[in-house]
């Protein structure tokens, strides 16, 4: 499974983006997942999507971030309103076909990921 993210770049505090996560594969046979790693820091949950279309959200997003899919496009997305400098991060999408909802938040249970892209936002 092959996972393409875009859609980072420079924004203000309070402002918006929305990521995309391009997938070779049907999103939905897979748990889809937004993980994000500052410099210096380990990789961190932000959302999860699952099979039948549950989402989680870590605590710092929730309210902010909405994790979607579109099966159609075999994309994932994750949009990200009222950001704050703390977002700034690289994100990451993983995917992984056979997750319980307790691997869900941590990056090690996925077996596929794409390459980041970068968040920046100013105060």
């Amino acid at each position: 499974v092959q996972l393409q993210a875009s859609g980072g770049g420079l924004v203000q505090a309070g402002g918006s983006l929305r990521l995309s996560c391009a997938t070779s594969a049907r999103t939905r046979n897979y748990v889809m997942g937004w993980f994000r790693q500052a410099p210096g820091k380990e990789r961190e949950f932000v959302a999860a999507l699952n099979k039948s279309g549950g989402t989680y959200y870590a605590d710092s997003v929730k309210g902010r971030f909405t994790i979607s899919r579109d099966n159609a496009k075999n994309t994932v997305y994750l949009q990200m309103n009222s950001l704050e400098p703390e977002d700034t991060a690289v994100y990451y999408c993983g995917a992984d076909g056979a997750l319980i909802t307790s691997s869900y938040s941590n990056p090690i249970h996925y077996d596929y990921w794409g390459r980041g892209t970068q968040v920046t936002v100013s105060s």
